[in-house]
């Protein structure tokens, strides 16, 4: 199954991945740190690619069947 992100999002916020996953910003950052979700520093602020996002869930949906 593949997830569908709004095209006009190429870089989440972290609070974006969390409303996504209904995941607390602890958790989101528990997957940054444990390599699951990849993501960059642009100054102070983090975001997570869309297309990582993406490839998260479908490997989640993957393991999962």
């Amino acid at each position: 199954m593949k997830v569908a992100l709004p095209p006009t999002h190429e870089a989440l916020t972290v609070d974006e991945v969390g409303t996504a996953l209904r995941l607390s910003r602890f958790k989101v950052y528990d997957l940054i740190r444990s390599g699951a979700l990849p993501s960059f520093k642009e100054g102070r602020c983090r975001r997570i690619p869309a297309d990582a996002l993406a490839t998260y869930m479908n490997n989640k949906m993957k393991e999962a069947a």
